[in-house]
């Protein structure tokens, strides 16, 4: 008898040790299992339309796309809200199953790498063409990869007349969709069939997460300044193809990183060269994509090789951030490349100083991407800037500033009638832009608005932001209209 009271208290006992266990267990596999987003890739052979099949579901041009076969080379990540599910879309490269050589072989990884990372893949075939070999083999991969196969065929312009699909069962997969992305027609479908498969998935649904806190750093340079080593270098990982053949990237990739519980989203672009040399078709789409990203970045890090020196193109490329008002970071690369060690680093300081003399307050570093030396200061020195381009002056204190200024350099005037300060006002940040009225502001002299910047950041700071300054004409409330 007592040794059953002792057995059974035994298991009493191990039941009560097992049972947080096991609950603990039980509630990490069900937050695995109610999983709220998920990875969707595009894949399929070069050229059946991948690209504008990603722009279409993203509704923008975010992709280039062109004729020629192989334009994508890397992963496109975008979010992409499929009836009310959140998820990620990728396209990617490609798929070919024959032997490839440099920058070819590397698309095709990244191409493998976005079938592993997929939840749902959405085969892409070309209905104007036969099925060709490499659409069989890619479809016996995706039969054993066990994942959720949605089978698309493109460029079906023709909806309206009966298809014949009968030889798309040969591939093993359920009845295609039919589409024409191009012509958005059969798109609608194609969504329907997405959100069944992420029902199936148990995927929830839940409204997109605002960006506001999310950091974007846009990295330009000229062509082969070492700016996808810098975003692979930053992210741990292969996410877009490095290669010392020049114009590797095409698109702008967006790769979302944490450090230091912060967000940042870090923009990597092709590179821009003089506009006399880029050439008609991709390079210039891929050109205006680089720009593009300035427009959405937050702080622009300027990449320069600092073994080939300091060009005039990287001065037009500072111009562009400073147009669009960005924050802006000059990044000094390659420097394990360096010979003749402080020597070179004092003339590149010195080059630096009088050829970017028109954005004295843009930080330098120095890094390599090969040796990953200093690269995590660049995600440190934008969330400074960032702190930068959030300031914001109470009216009261900014005009008590300006008074005292102004009284010790008075507004220069290019006419008889002297413009007179009359008050000013922060109205907006990130970028910070101040307003500032003054009778006969027309007047001013050109020199003054680069004095009145100069004595702002004297006195607040805004070190690594351009900042926007506008005049308005003070009217008087006895004129007449």
């Amino acid at each position: 008898m007592q040794n059953s009271l002792k057995t059974s208290s035994r298991k009493e006992y191990h039941i009560a040790l097992f049972k947080p266990i096991a609950t603990m267990y039980w509630l990490i596999f069900k937050h695995m299992s109610a999983k709220t987003t998920t990875t969707i890739a595009i894949i399929g052979r070069p050229n059946v339309g991948k690209s504008s099949l990603f722009n279409r579901l993203i509704g923008k041009k975010y992709a280039v796309t062109s004729d020629i076969a192989g334009t994508t080379r890397d992963r496109l990540f975008h979010n992409y809200d499929c009836q009310g599910y959140n998820t990620i879309l990728i396209d990617t490269g490609g798929l070919e199953y024959q032997k490839k050589e440099n920058i070819e072989a590397d698309v095709q990884s990244q191409a493998r790498l976005a079938l592993n990372e997929a939840d749902i893949i959405i085969f892409v075939v070309d209905n104007m063409e036969e099925l060709t070999k490499n659409d069989f083999t890619a479809a016996d991969i995706l039969r054993k990869s066990r994942k959720e196969i949605l089978l698309v065929a493109n460029k079906c312009e023709n909806l309206d007349k009966k298809e014949e699909t009968y030889h798309y069962y040969e591939l093993g997969f359920d009845k295609p969709i039919l589409i024409s992305a191009i012509h958005n027609k059969g798109i609608t479908e194609l969504e329907e069939a997405i959100a069944k498969k992420l029902k199936k998935l148990k995927i929830s649904k839940r409204k997109q997460k605002s960006d506001s806190a999310l950091c974007n750093i846009c990295i330009i340079g000229k062509p082969n300044a070492g700016k996808s080593s810098l975003v692979n270098a930053l992210f741990g990982a292969e996410k877009v193809i490095v290669s010392d053949i020049p114009g590797t990237t095409r698109d702008t990739i967006d790769t979302e990183i944490t450090y230091n519980e912060k967000r940042y989203n870090l923009i990597d672009t092709a590179g821009l060269r003089r506009r006399g040399h880029i050439e008609q078709g991709i390079e210039k789409y891929s050109s205006l994509r680089g720009i593009s990203a300035i427009e959405r970045s937050d702080v622009v890090a300027l990449l320069i090789d600092g073994e080939a020196g300091i060009s005039k193109q990287d001065c037009h490329i500072a111009e562009f951030a400073l147009e669009e008002k960005k924050g802006l970071l000059l990044v000094i690369n390659k420097i394990d490349l360096f010979k003749e060690g402080e020597e070179k680093r004092n003339e590149l300081i010195w080059n630096l100083k009088y050829k970017f003399a028109f954005v004295p307050w843009a930080p330098v570093i120095f890094i390599s991407t090969k040796n990953k030396k200093n690269i995590r200061e660049i995600l440190t020195l934008s969330e400074k800037i960032m702190g930068e381009r959030k300031k914001r002056i109470p009216t009261p204190e900014l005009n008590k500033f300006l008074q005292k200024i102004m009284m010790r350099h008075k507004p220069a005037s290019t006419n008889i009638k002297k413009p007179k300060f009359m008050y000013g006002s922060q109205v907006d940040i990130n970028p910070p832009k101040f307003l500032l009225f003054f009778k006969n502001a027309k007047n001013l002299h050109f020199s003054y608005p680069r004095y009145l910047e100069n004595e702002i950041r004297k006195e607040y700071g805004f070190n690594g932001t351009a900042i926007n300054l506008s005049f308005r004409n003070q009217v008087s409330k006895y004129s007449q209209n």
